[in-house]
């Protein structure tokens, strides 16, 4: 099997122990992009036990809580599809009014141009957020 979330390359890895990691996603136009992954090879939650699963749920609203305390965007997207790559991982994603997609995921058509400004400030709030994450990782 050829699984690039079982081998993974050049990952920003924020937080991980032997269950999941916690990323930071490389991606200017959308620097609050953050994405959980369970380290096995499974396909879906309920591939998971009961321990694992609750264990997964605490640490996606512990990344989820961060992202909404350091970065105040107007929303926050979860996206779980495993479409492409069957292995277990969540996007989260800090979505502004005012950003290039928005109301749009950032996967669909784009609305407007991105404003540099505006991401400077999203890229500053993310690399705050980014070490807010792995705080409070830590604590769990």
């Amino acid at each position: 099997m050829n699984c690039v979330l079982c081998t993974p390359n050049n990952e920003n890895i924020l937080w991980s122990n032997d269950k999941l990691r916690v990323i930071r996603v490389d991606d200017p136009n959308f620097p609050g992009y953050f994405r959980v992954i369970w380290n096995h090879h499974v396909a879906e939650m309920s591939d998971l036990s009961e321990e694992d699963r609750r264990f997964l749920e605490k640490v996606l609203l512990t990344v989820e809580k961060s992202v909404r305390s350091g970065m105040k965007p107007d929303k926050i997207n979860w996206a779980q599809f495993g479409n492409m790559v069957p292995h277990l991982h969540w996007h989260i994603i800090a979505r502004y009014r005012d950003d290039s997609h928005f109301p749009e995921s950032i996967w669909g058509i784009k609305q407007r141009d991105a404003q540099l400004s505006r991401l400077d400030e999203w890229k500053d709030l993310a690399d705050q957020t980014s070490v807010l994450i792995q705080k409070s990782l830590s604590e769990i």
